[in-house]
Order: structure tokens, then sequence, then C-alpha cells
């Protein structure tokens, strides 16, 4: 294990030393979580909240530095450490690993911003968390210095444990095309309320709550368009030019919604066949196990987590490849994209075949295969894994139409 000194990379003297960990530790970490996040699963289903202590011990392990900047104690990891974390805590509680991964993946996307707003949240401590709603239903009127934001979000995950939000409002660029374009508002814990509105069938433990801002100020520091992330044109790159800042911003974050369900998927398909394995058809008394249906099935899944697992490591090798470069062909980023996008609807054919042949028992809440047949559905509600749009748009490219999406 090596040490970093923030102060060497040019931040404020008093913040402290840390240890860097290595990757095949930090995933190391995330395993030893596993049967602690299977315990406090109930308890985190039944509170709609991620516990404290889970959060404390994400801190702890230093899985929300992953990819954050050196120079505010980060690690800058690979994109791929990232994601093998969150896939990896979604064997214990999909809902908690949605939690880390929404989360970290914010300490990325601040080193996008103006400096100026990584000192506004991480100059006097460096562990500052930060939540988000990208939904543009924010109402945005520039003032002298900034903006007077107001408005109500949804689908703010992990925001009791954050004393930041990220929110999404559109607005008429000043060098735009007069139509309305999204932008990222960033506001302290102070300037917004948090409404208890998170009661849903899956991922209860996001605590994914509503987000209200009443006439907020935002300096202009703390605003970026989602414009310049798609073009990589970001404010902070002038301080942050490690490759690590160099991806654009949806191929990171699609990613952060989506692989969780892989975990999720993994765990089920090992409790399925360990249950499987010397049930017996309660009229026949034929072992359940012996029904090649059921073999298939199980092969069908397999093949599936298989399939998805090697094409994440793949495009996320591809990521980091054409971040160092700064090739980033559209065609392709479609391509990227779509790849992401569909991944949870593919692990949603796979865990509906794991529900159906899971018999009556399954039904009952507690259920291992049961829960991840809830949490994946209600992933693939997320707007980042709806493949149809990405999906319509690579294929109009494919016939010569122009790119009509900024999520690549």
């Amino acid at each position: 294990m090596s040490k970093i000194s923030t102060a060497a990379e040019g931040t404020l003297p008093n913040v402290a030393s840390i240890d860097r960990p290595g990757a095949a530790e930090l995933v190391g970490r995330a395993k030893a979580l596993i049967p602690v996040l299977r315990e406090r699963e109930a308890d985190a289903i039944r509170n709609r909240q991620v516990p404290i202590e889970t959060i404390q011990a994400f801190r702890e392990s230093g899985f929300f530095r992953i990819l954050q900047p050196a120079r505010y104690g980060g690690f800058e990891m690979s994109p791929a450490v990232y994601c093998e974390i969150a896939k990896t805590l979604a064997e214990g509680c999909m809902g908690s690993a949605w939690v880390y991964g929404v989360i970290a993946v914010h300490n990325w996307q601040l080193a996008l911003f103006d400096p100026q707003a990584a000192e506004d949240v991480w100059a006097n401590d460096n562990s500052v968390l930060i939540s988000s709603s990208y939904m543009p239903t924010g109402k945005a009127a520039k003032v002298d210095g900034g903006y007077r934001l107001s408005g109500r979000w949804a689908f703010s995950s992990g925001s009791e444990h954050c004393q930041w939000v990220i929110l999404g409002g559109n607005m008429v660029a000043e060098d735009g095309d007069g139509v309305p374009e999204p932008y990222n508002f960033l506001v302290p814990r102070s300037d917004y309320q948090i409404l208890d509105t998170w009661h849903v069938m899956g991922l209860c433990p996001t605590g994914s709550n509503d987000i209200v801002v009443e006439d907020a100020f935002v300096p202009a520091h703390r605003v970026i368009r989602e414009r310049d992330m798609f073009n990589l044109s970001c404010p902070g790159h002038v301080q942050n030019t490690g490759a690590l800042y160099r991806i654009p911003f949806a191929q990171l974050f699609n990613r952060t919604v989506s692989t969780t369900s892989l975990g999720s998927l993994r765990r089920a398909l090992d409790v399925f066949v360990e249950a499987t394995r010397q049930k017996r058809a309660t009229y026949t008394g034929a072992r359940l196990a012996a029904d090649t249906t059921i073999q298939e099935a199980v092969a069908d899944v397999t093949l599936t987590l298989t399939d998805l697992e090697l094409r994440l490591a793949s495009d996320l090798a591809e990521l980091e490849s054409r971040a160092r470069s700064g090739d980033w062909p559209i065609e392709r980023r479609a391509q990227l994209g779509h790849h992401t996008t569909s991944m949870v609807s593919r692990c949603v054919e796979a865990i509906d075949k794991l529900m159906l042949f899971s018999g009556g028992k399954a039904i009952y809440l507690g259920n291992v295969v049961q829960r991840a047949f809830l949490d994946i559905h209600c992933a693939r509600a997320h707007v980042a894994n709806n493949p149809y749009p990405y999906a319509r748009n690579l294929g109009g490219m494919t016939f010569g139409f122009e790119n009509d999406c900024l999520d690549l």
C-alpha cells in the first residue's frame, strides 16, 4: 500500500495524507462486505435508506475516492475498479451498491466543473459526498454572478447521506441556437430540502427522495453545461488533466446505473441453483434439477452474465484507451452507449427466467430471487437504462442520419 499526500498534489495543507490501496485490495474489501450487506439488507429495505454504518464502511474502505481527483484525496483509479466494486457490492445488497455507484461518480463529475466548485465542496473536508437528480425540471434565471434556481426533482439516490446535490435544468445558452438545453447546478445542503417520497417496490434502500429548491443563488462556477461534458470541453479540464476526466459524462454515468444489475443477477443465480439442487416437485416428487427446461434456463442466464461481464470489461478498457488518445468518433460513442443502456434489459430477461422457475415460495417477502427481480426491474425504469432511444439513434446513424443524442 502506498501513501498519497494530498497536500503535495496541490490542495490545502491541512488535508491529511491517506492510504492508497491497490485495485485488488479494494475489490477484496468489497467482497468482505458482501455478508455484512446481506445482514443489513432487510433493515435497509424496511427503512428505505442505506444504513449510516454502511456508508461509513464505504468511506473507510476508500470506495468513494476511487474516481475522485488526487489533489482532493482521491485515488484517480480506473473506471474498471469503480465498476467492479459496484458489481461486487450488489452481490450483497443491490440498493446499497446503487447508492455507492451514484454517489462515487459525482466525485468524478465534480472534477469537470470550474475548479472553484471543488474548493467549495472539499476545501475543508475531502470526504464530503454529493447526490444528484439530473432530470431537467429546474427553473433558472441568470443574475449577476450566477443564477437563481428553483424546482423539484425526484430520484435523488443516497441524498440523506450527502451534503451537496447536482440538479438539472434547461436554459437557453448565450451561444446556442435558441433552444433550451440541459445544465447541471451544484447546490449545498443549506439551500435545499429533502422530501420523504421513496415508497417503491424495488431498490428500496436507495432512499431516492425528492429535492426541493426555492429561489437559491448558484454562482456561475457551480454550473456546468451538459454540452460541454459531451464535447469534452469542461472548465475543470484545465486543472484535472488526467485521462480519467477525458471520458464523456454519459459513457461513465450510464454504467453507474447498469452495472449493479450484474451483481444482483449473479447473486440470484447462485441462490437459485443452490435452492433448486435438492428441491422436489410438490406433486410428483421429481427432482427439479433434473428438469431440462430449468437446466436450459440456468445455462441461458449464466451465458447472459458471461456475455455482459465480458462486454463491460471490454468497453471500460476501450473508454480508458480512447480517453488517453482523445479519439472519440461519434459512431463508436453511439455503439458504446447502446451497449450499456441495453445491459439491464438483458438482466431483466434473465431474472424473469429465474423468477418463473422459483415456484410459489418466491412470492414471499425476503426471497432473494424476488428481491433481485424487483430491484433489476426498477433499475430498468431509469432513463439511462432505456435502450430504445439509443438503439434508434444508432440504427439511424447506420443509415446515414445525424446523431441526435447528447447522452453518449
